[in-house]
């Protein structure tokens, strides 16, 4: 990846407490799976950014380098991969996720 993308991908992380970089936006969803993370995260009242990767090729491919994970959505916590959709719903049916976000934003 090249260190450009590297560095955005990297900001947009430290200035957004819960970061998804996703398949359209929080507003308009292009994907099932980013529907599902948008769902999930408006029902728990948290405040998020979205990243629409469908909107930079270089951006798309290297959160998938950068996380060494494969698909997106994917999720940032104060800085932490959270995972993507099927993380978040286990998270959010298991209870956990509200629990997690709430001391992540809290400390």
């Amino acid at each position: 990846m090249e260190n450009p993308t590297k560095n955005k991908i990297q900001n947009l992380i430290d200035l957004n407490p819960v970061m998804v970089f996703m398949k359209g936006t929080k507003l308009m969803p292009q994907c099932g799976f980013s529907n599902n993370v948008v769902q999930i995260l408006n029902s728990l009242g948290v405040t998020f950014n979205t990243f629409d990767v469908l909107s930079d090729f270089e951006i798309r491919e290297g959160i998938k380098e950068y996380s060494e994970w494969p698909t997106i959505p994917q999720v940032y916590l104060k800085g932490e991969f959270l995972g993507g959709s099927d993380i978040l719903i286990e998270m959010y049916n298991a209870g956990t996720l509200k629990e997690k976000i709430e001391i992540a934003l809290a400390s």
